[in-house]
């Protein structure tokens, strides 16, 4: 397993050095179609604007969902006051699942937009 590491980047040097110069020229050709035209970059550009926003749509759904913790907590206390500090302990665990469910929608938008 290790010879094989060692000697395929190897081959690959030796066979560079002969290969013939049309073989090279072919290599540039292609490497210079590689390259990304403006308009590419345009379209690279609105589609990463696209996935951050997509992205952040999850930010509303914690909204929607630390509104429904806090409305269940209100209902839950209304039905039955002596289960206050229960009720109110489940509300906070719900509401940190949910507002950590939105920062990390926010967290991969900004990714999308800084990192890509």
């Amino acid at each position: 397993m290790y010879c094989h590491r060692l000697a395929v980047p190897l081959a690959r040097s030796i066979l560079a050095q002969r290969a013939p110069l049309a073989l090279r020229a072919e290599n540039a050709v292609a490497a210079r179609l590689m390259h990304t035209t403006i308009a590419r970059k345009d379209i690279d550009s609105a589609a990463k604007y696209i996935g951050a926003g997509a992205a952040t749509v999850g930010v509303a759904g914690s909204g929607a969902g630390i509104g429904n913790v806090f409305g269940a907590l209100v209902i839950g206390y209304a039905r039955n006051p002596s289960l206050k500090q229960q009720l109110f302990s489940y509300a906070i665990l719900g509401f940190a699942l949910s507002e950590a469910m939105g920062l990390f929608c926010l967290t991969m938008g900004f990714m999308i937009l800084f990192a890509l």
